[in-house]
């Protein structure tokens, strides 16, 4: 049976980060629990192995041109290749970042405020959002709130750029209370109807993502909701509904269901109270060192993308330099899961969702990929024994390979490739145990 110690370091690495760098596994376990959980959860000042990832070159492209027209396939040319930079830049990031919470917390609220670039179709609004949420990821939850309900690429995609007084949209008012701040079963019909009017005369530039307020198409009048009443714009609405005691209440859960279990509903005493102020880090840091990060029934599996990051970090891959990267982007969308584009406003499934044949064929396939690019010295050079066996649990952040799981690699001792092959895809790794 593995360590207790070594179960709880590998699922804070995996789950608050992306996984361990060559030899960081092995020295957080060698620090020790408490340590672990302090440099796991604390981030930095400054990310140096962040340094190493330019930018992205993303213009506004302006209105879509007529089909068939000459400028189309100029266009559509230029939309796509910025589109495909915009994901590796942040895969690269994602990979190359030394520590790895605010990377992870930004990829948990990009599921939280679900928004697709298939709908908003144009990278720039985008790449301002993702920004939003990294510059806010472990900051204040009622300031990100209040960025993202004027936020243009949103505003886009829940049709709140054609919510007009006299004529509202309902869909942000309602996605907004539902999904993003209070959870279902908190407001009336009445409540969406009201809130709708208050979030009218938002305006969006789409290609340069860019949003702005027209007094003229906003309803002025006064509103009742949730037990208050006045006169409202979106900032104002987003402000109030972050106040009420159900958003703590909600946000607290959200991250319970992301990194400790999406089936336990029970949340530990006091962990909800880390939230009084809104801040995120100290909820953060209240679940990483929650007495439930060493349930054994606490399990979590891998979604592709952050199995494929686990496995860049591990391995020293950076995304953007494979050979033939719109590849990366093919792989993950046969495994289900793109950044950028997420099936809906809902986001991602979670957990065993990600159990399947289709997956496990796709993440077979994507994993002889990766491999053919890598340089296995570190492993080669090894004896042909258990010590290859150890070294990769080490490596991969797994706290220990089952018997069944062992002997497979007992067949390939003398094949680094293979035994790469079989780690990555072992349950062990696949699933956070």
């Amino acid at each position: 049976m593995a360590n207790a110690d070594r179960v709880e370091i590998a699922r804070l690495i995996h789950r608050f980060g992306f996984g361990p760098k060559p030899g960081e596994y092995a020295q957080l376990v060698g620090a020790g629990l408490k340590a672990a959980r302090q440099q796991v959860l604390t981030p930095p000042s400054t990310d140096t192995g962040l340094l190493k990832v330019a930018n992205p070159t993303l213009t506004d492209l302006g209105p879509f041109p007529p089909q068939k027209s000459a400028a189309a396939n100029t266009f559509e040319a230029a939309r796509s290749q910025q589109i495909l930079a915009l994901q590796l830049w942040w895969l690269d990031r994602m990979a190359l970042a030394d520590h790895g919470l605010n990377e992870r917390l930004t990829w948990f609220w990009h599921g939280h405020w679900a928004t697709a670039i298939g709908k908003v179709e144009y990278a720039l609004p985008m790449y301002i959002q993702n920004q939003l949420l990294r510059s806010t990821a472990l900051l204040n939850f009622r300031d990100q709130a209040r960025a993202m309900i004027t936020d243009s690429a949103l505003l886009y995609w829940l049709d709140g750029d054609s919510n007009v007084a006299g004529s509202p949209n309902e869909n942000l008012a309602r996605e907004f209370m539902e999904l993003f701040t209070l959870g279902v079963g908190a407001y009336s019909e009445s409540d969406v109807q009201q809130i709708a009017r208050a979030l009218t005369g938002y305006n969006t530039v789409r290609s340069a993502g860019t949003s702005s307020f027209n007094i003229k198409r906003h309803d002025n009048s006064l509103l009742t909701f949730l037990g208050t009443s006045g006169k409202f714009d979106a900032p104002a609405i987003s402000d109030y509904l972050t106040t009420l005691p159900t958003n703590q209440d909600f946000i607290t859960r959200r991250l319970w269901c992301r990194f400790i279990s999406s089936t336990d509903s029970i949340i530990e005493s006091g962990i909800s109270s880390a939230f009084a102020t809104r801040d995120i880090l100290p909820l953060a840091q209240a679940i990483g060192t929650s007495a439930a990060m060493s349930n054994p029934l606490h399990s979590q599996s891998k979604s592709p993308v952050e199995w494929f990051i686990s496995v860049c970090r591990a391995l020293g891959v950076t995304p953007s330099a494979l050979q033939h990267n719109a590849n990366v982007i093919h792989f993950l969308s046969t495994m289900g899961q793109v950044p950028f584009d997420p099936p809906n406003v809902g986001g991602w499934p979670t957990d065993e969702a990600w159990l399947n044949i289709s997956s496990m064929q796709a993440r077979l396939a994507f994993s002889k990929y990766i491999i053919s690019q890598v340089k296995l010295d570190s492993l080669a050079n090894l004896p042909k024994t258990d010590v290859r066996i150890q070294y990769l649990g080490d490596l991969l952040g797994v706290a220990s390979w089952s018997t069944r799981t062992k002997s497979v690699f007992r067949t390939a001792l003398g094949d680094p490739a293979q035994l790469i092959l079989i780690a990555i895809n072992a349950p062990e790794y696949v699933v956070n145990a």
